[in-house]
């Protein structure tokens, strides 16, 4: 069971990447699922949520430019990054309520890397 994060990389600024969050040996249950990020010397701090009933939040920092989505028949979450600054350069998390009966409950993912040159 877990969460495996990928689709990281090294862009320009005002470039594109879209981050994958995808779940093998269960699948995503009725809570939230998102995104955290920690750059270099700062704390992780959350980027985007969605619900389980799809609505979603961002941190201000990325507002209008980020868009978190989830696809249930892949068991995977999404976070499409467009207009990317070298401010957004961290190690990218996700987490998602994993079903697993009894093991039932939020997990995280491993770290992708972003890193955005000026």
């Amino acid at each position: 069971v877990q969460l495996q994060a990928y689709g990281g990389g090294l862009v320009r600024a005002r470039e594109s990447l879209r981050l994958s969050c995808a779940a093998s040996g269960s699948t995503f249950g009725s809570g939230a699922s998102g995104w955290y990020r920690q750059a270099p010397g700062k704390q992780r701090e959350s980027v985007a949520l969605i619900s389980s009933g799809g609505s979603t939040t961002y941190a201000d920092s990325v507002k209008g430019r980020f868009t978190i989505s989830r696809d249930n028949a892949k068991n995977t979450v999404y976070l499409q990054m467009d207009g990317l600054k070298p401010d957004d350069t961290a190690v990218y998390y996700c987490y998602g309520y994993l079903r697993l009966g009894a093991r039932s409950g939020y997990y995280w993912g491993q770290g992708t890397l972003v890193t955005v040159s000026s």
